[in-house]
């Protein structure tokens, strides 16, 4: 598959590889994939995330992601779920930082140690990467590009995806900006 990757794409995957060994995680994930795309420059990705503001309010983006990963990986769907059972999430993790330390529920559950050599994908950035090939043959194109890898991270249901929402950048608003003449 990856030799149908363009440059752009594999310089997406490689940086996200580099997002995840600078932040000492011990597997890239769909959240490095996603700061790789942001920190694109001059490519269809970079151009549609421009288009929507998602550049620009990154940093918010980035706080998003952050509180989610906080809460251990929840995204505010599931949050709601748990809260309409009686579970509060938030009492949960304040119990567990107090005991544990801050950012208790942030550590990888893939028992590597962290800081550690090799970074392999999570099962979720590898449904990513599958995903953009079928958005690339959905689209009719013949390889698959960053544009094809945005995409696929708002159609997988998740925490990305949701944040990414949240800040207006959408499957659809991505193909429409993505299909929007260039100039």
């Amino acid at each position: 598959m990856f030799e149908r990757f363009t440059k752009g794409a594999r310089a997406v995957v490689t940086g996200a590889v580099a997002v995840a060994e600078r932040e000492g995680a011990s597997a890239v994930t769909e959240e490095h994939l996603l700061l790789a795309l942001l920190d694109a420059e001059d490519t269809r990705a970079a151009l549609a995330l421009r288009a929507l503001g998602a550049t620009e309010r990154r940093a918010s983006l980035e706080a998003a992601l952050a509180a989610a990963r906080r809460r251990g990986g929840l995204s505010t769907v599931e949050v709601d779920a748990l809260a309409d059972l009686g579970i509060d999430v938030a009492r949960i993790v304040a119990r567990v930082e107090e005991t544990h330390g801050p950012g208790a529920l942030t550590a990888g559950s893939d028992g590597r140690p962290r800081g550690s050599k090799r970074r392999s994908f999570t099962r979720e950035s590898k449904k990513v990467l599958e995903q953009s090939l079928r958005v690339c043959l959905g689209r009719r194109e013949k390889e698959i590009g960053d544009e094809h890898l945005l995409l696929a991270l708002t159609a997988r249901p998740g925490v990305v995806s949701e944040a990414l929402a949240d800040h207006g950048v959408t499957y659809t608003a991505v193909e429409r900006a993505l299909d929007r003449p260039r100039g």
